[in-house]
């Protein structure tokens, strides 16, 4: 693992990619019938009767596929340490159905940083993430909103 990085690290326009990572279709099926439990999500035979025409993952689901992705790239380059976790995400479009079988990969640049006035511990960070598949085409876009740890000082 890299050193530490804090907010004062992180500049904008700084970016990373992660993934990649293929879609299992038993966790498709797992995931949606404990959480999305819509007929397209769970079999072949429901989506066929829908535009899908067959099964997709549910968009949260996408959602945590892409928190595994990226923090496991994150986790690799010292970002741990700074991470107080998210607020929210602005502008989340999911853009193509993803499916069993399907390889993701994304990237995330930082598009906005801005110090806390009441918390001078920490930064807020906003990104912007898409998410491909196999074909390069879009399939996720969004603007987490995090929170980042200030470098410690000396006592």
């Amino acid at each position: 693992m890299s050193e530490a990085i804090y907010f004062e690290d992180i500049k904008l326009g700084d970016s990373i990619s992660f993934g990649p990572l293929t879609v299992d279709r038993e966790e498709v099926i797992e995931f949606a019938a404990k959480y999305d439990f819509q007929p397209f999500h769970l079999s072949d035979e429901a989506a066929a009767e829908t535009h899908f025409g067959s099964i997709i993952a549910s968009g949260w689901h996408t959602l945590a596929l892409y928190m595994k992705m990226f923090l496991t790239e994150m986790q690799k380059h010292g970002w741990q340490e700074a991470s107080l976790g998210g607020i929210g995400i602005d502008e989340l479009r999911w853009l193509r159905p993803v499916r069993p079988d399907d390889t993701l990969r994304g990237t995330a640049e930082i598009i906005e940083t801005s110090a806390s006035r009441s918390r001078p511990e920490m930064g807020i960070v906003k990104s912007k993430v898409m998410l491909f598949n196999q074909h390069d085409e879009p399939v996720l876009t969004m603007i987490p909103i995090t929170m980042a740890r200030t470098r410690p000082t000396a006592a």
